[in-house]
């Protein structure tokens, strides 16, 4: 596999129980990483840990919710304690409890979406730098959203959480380029995944996204998982500050748009 292997390689996947994280999961272990899956139900990531048993991968499972501190330091820890490293991380974490009209949210929506979706990010970012510093540099992938690039119907306050993952991307870039950590953001468009259903399987909504969708369909987990793999392997090892579009073309075919 030579400059996309993960040989020797210990990466952390918030998220990682379906849909993107697991993608992700089993991409990273099917290229040597050792592969340490969370999220907040432990018998979902033992599932995927399990699938990647079978196809001769090491992954381990951790209940963490990166909505807590006190979660987020236990999952680095114990990443560190089992594996004795930590080089690459993938934010995949994220919610979104609110749909409609930005004004019509309540505080506790946007409380929750923030947390997970953008403090979570910071909380795993602090919680694994310094032990990325101290083994001479790593890889932090932040999945973001086209939602977070333009405003995306209905989904006002998740596409804020998401622009703001994107300018955490950028910022910790800029501080962390010295110690030789690469952080890099990717942006799925509609991907067929449970959290993004309500948009691929309701024709009210689908019918007009691949209407103007220049490739034609919804994107696969896969899509995204192969990008990622970019992200953490030595052949990005000079990109860093970026945000990926994965959106089967949508955002340079029309001004308005539905994301992920």
């Amino acid at each position: 596999m030579g400059e996309f292997s993960l040989q020797g390689k210990t990466a952390i996947i918030t998220g990682g129980s379906r849909g993107i994280g697991r993608a992700i999961a089993l991409r990273f272990a099917l290229a040597g990483a050792t592969v340490v899956v969370c999220s907040r139900s432990l018998d979902n990531v033992r599932d995927v840990a399990d699938e990647i048993a079978h196809l001769g991968g090491l992954a381990i499972p951790v209940q963490a919710h990166v909505g807590r501190s006190e979660d987020v330091g236990r999952l680095v820890q114990h990443t560190i304690d089992t594996c004795g490293r930590l080089d690459i991380v993938v934010n995949n974490a994220a919610t979104n409890p609110h749909f409609g009209p930005l004004l019509n949210a309540d505080e506790g929506q946007w409380d929750k979406i923030l947390d997970t979706n953008l403090k979570g990010s910071f909380r795993v970012c602090q919680a694994v730098v310094p032990h990325m510093a101290s083994s001479g540099g790593g890889k932090i992938i932040n999945m973001a959203s086209i939602a977070g690039l333009r405003p995306s119907p209905g989904m006002g306050v998740y596409s804020i959480s998401k622009a703001g993952l994107v300018m955490l991307t950028q910022v910790l870039a800029q501080e962390l380029g010295p110690k030789n950590i690469q952080v890099n953001a990717i942006a799925p468009g509609v991907i067929k995944t449970r959290f993004s259903q309500v948009l691929w399987q309701m024709p009210q909504f689908a019918g007009p996204i691949l209407d103007r969708l220049p490739l034609g369909r919804f994107g696969e987990p896969e899509d995204v998982a192969g990008l990622a793999l970019y992200l953490a392997s030595p052949a990005s090892d000079y990109v860093s500050g970026s945000v990926f579009v994965v959106d089967g073309g949508m955002n340079v075919a029309s001004s308005v748009g539905q994301a992920t």
